[in-house]
């Protein structure tokens, strides 16, 4: 199978950063992205920690492509997501995805206890959506710029292309230290992807 008609595959990933998942789990990814017709383009960094960046996120859409992605890369991949989407009998579901709920309402809290998780993990990929939300934001919040220092992760940018059916494996980002100009840099990257709702991107 040529590069271009492959769907999603966990050569794709460092073999350190794989999850070990079933045969089956890393099937039922490729079919998911296959019967929506999308795929997974380029390489997971051989790095030891990395912070994963997604975005634009606009629909629900976006976590249904990231869970088939996840799972066709066999990423060992813990994903950051509100906590009301943890709701009673998928919990382990969401756990077994590698989903750890964070709440909003207590933003002073999450950096740290990332930091925890990083500390006990030897290799670690962390996920999250920079925009925090699937509604429109003229700026983005700068606590995963926060994050990656706290845990020395490097970040890696992912992106969703919703005209081509395409999830990139992009770019990794190197802050500078200004928060203000990292931002205004990774949110200028983002503007070659079209979301699946452009208005709200």
């Amino acid at each position: 199978m040529s590069k271009k008609s492959q769907i999603v595959s966990e050569e794709q990933c460092p073999e350190h950063l794989r999850a070990g998942r079933r045969v089956f789990a890393q099937w039922f990814g490729r079919t998911v992205l296959r019967v929506l017709g999308w795929r997974v383009e380029g390489q997971i960094p051989n790095l030891k920690r990395l912070l994963i960046i997604g975005a634009p996120h606009t629909s629900n859409w976006d976590f249904v492509l990231a869970m088939g992605a996840i799972l066709g890369l066999n990423i060992r991949l813990r994903w950051l997501g509100k906590h009301t989407i943890f709701k009673p009998g998928v919990v382990w579901f969401m756990e077994w995805l590698g989903g750890i709920p964070i709440n909003r309402s207590q933003p002073q809290d999450i950096v740290g206890n990332v930091a925890k998780l990083v500390e006990r993990d030897n290799g670690i990929v962390i996920g999250l959506a920079p925009e925090g939300t699937r509604k429109k934001v003229e700026k983005w919040k700068t606590g995963f710029l926060r994050m990656a220092e706290a845990t020395d992760c490097t970040i890696f940018m992912i992106g969703l292309d919703f005209p081509n059916k395409l999830i990139v494996l992009g770019e990794i980002f190197e802050p500078t230290g200004d928060h203000e100009a990292d931002l205004a840099a990774i949110m200028k990257h983002y503007k070659r992807y079209t979301a699946k709702y452009p208005d709200q991107a």
